[in-house]
């Protein structure tokens, strides 16, 4: 199945301070905020949530095709990407500009307090699924939040199975352009402070947002993950404990490319569920969204250890 994946290309500056932030910040004094955090660490690394999330996949055994605009700087990583096994062929590079740029702070909370840089990401309208030839299943990950709404757009019209994950761009869209982006949507995937943002901007719950949708996915940190589907079913699915924690940085997006993998498969959600909580788990171990490695029986090894034998369809072995 060709999956290709939409999303921010971007670098990211992380780094750790040695406290917590909900201490240095006075509630009586909000209404003229001024802080500084003195951080400890800093790296520079390959993120944003489109490679991130083919990353992943591409771990998995897939060949995913990234869909995505980058700056002038975009060279090495392109190289890099390349390298792990993602199609880079349907990235445009963006003269004059930079690639974007993602800088985040982490307290010993695992609080983050992060800011974005768009730069190339401006320009994502300009790529369309309409160039995009035998597209099976895509993604729609935060990006410029027009493209976002284009993509879902040229996804419904072309037929195109399509998942919608606005993530922190709940907060950047409007309520109609979240209306528009999960319509159609074969499933919306968010955690659970963005479906808050999502509620309070379209005024749709659960079971309304499965009116326009075929099923929804809420993640919910160390307490796992809920599939939503239509007619009210609900399943929870548990997190994978980690053997240790590194960073929190990617860890969603690793979850996204678990559960694209079981859409590949053919897997059920439940199931497409339980490799995302797995793939997370050995994002969250490693500093960045992609530091982790595995081969596809340690992956399967480790998710049997946790939820029993995986069932592969004997069509798509």
């Amino acid at each position: 199945m060709k999956i290709v994946v939409t999303g921010s290309i971007a670098f990211d500056y992380l780094m750790s301070f040695p406290g917590r932030f909900t201490e240095q910040i006075l509630p009586d004094h909000l209404s003229r905020l001024s802080v500084s955090f003195l951080v400890d660490t800093m790296d520079k690394r390959r993120g944003g949530c489109g490679p991130n999330i083919a990353y992943t996949l591409a771990l998995l055994g897939e060949r995913p095709f990234l869909m995505a605009t980058a700056g002038e700087d975009f060279g090495e990583y392109r190289q890099w990407l390349e390298a792990a096994g993602v199609d880079t062929s349907l990235v445009a590079q963006i003269p004059g500009k930079f690639t974007a740029s993602f800088f985040c702070s982490t307290d010993e909370s695992n609080n983050q307090i992060a800011s974005f840089y768009t730069g190339s990401m401006a320009n994502a309208a300009e790529l369309s699924f309409r160039t995009v030839a035998g597209c099976g299943v895509a993604i729609i990950s935060p990006n410029d939040p027009a493209a976002m709404v284009q993509y879902a757009e040229e996804c419904r019209a072309l037929a195109i199975p399509f998942i919608f994950d606005p993530g922190q761009q709940c907060s950047r869209m409007s309520g109609a352009e979240l209306k528009d982006g999960l319509a159609g949507a074969a499933m919306v995937i968010c955690n659970d402070y963005e479906l808050e943002l999502l509620r309070q901007k379209t005024g749709l719950r659960e079971a309304d947002i499965l009116a326009h949708a075929a099923a929804l996915l809420v993640t919910r940190g160390e307490h796992g993950s809920s599939v939503y589907t239509s007619g009210g079913a609900r399943v929870d699915v548990p997190a994978v404990r980690p053997s240790r924690i590194v960073d929190p940085t990617g860890v969603g997006d690793a979850f996204r490319g678990g559960l694209l993998k079981g859409m590949a498969l053919g897997l059920s959600y439940d199931v497409c569920a339980r490799l995302g909580s797995v793939a997370a788990t050995y994002a969250l171990e490693h500093l960045g969204g992609q530091s982790h490695a595995f081969t596809w029986d340690e992956f399967r090894i480790r998710y049997e250890e946790h939820f029993g034998r995986l069932t592969i369809p004997a069509a798509k072995r």
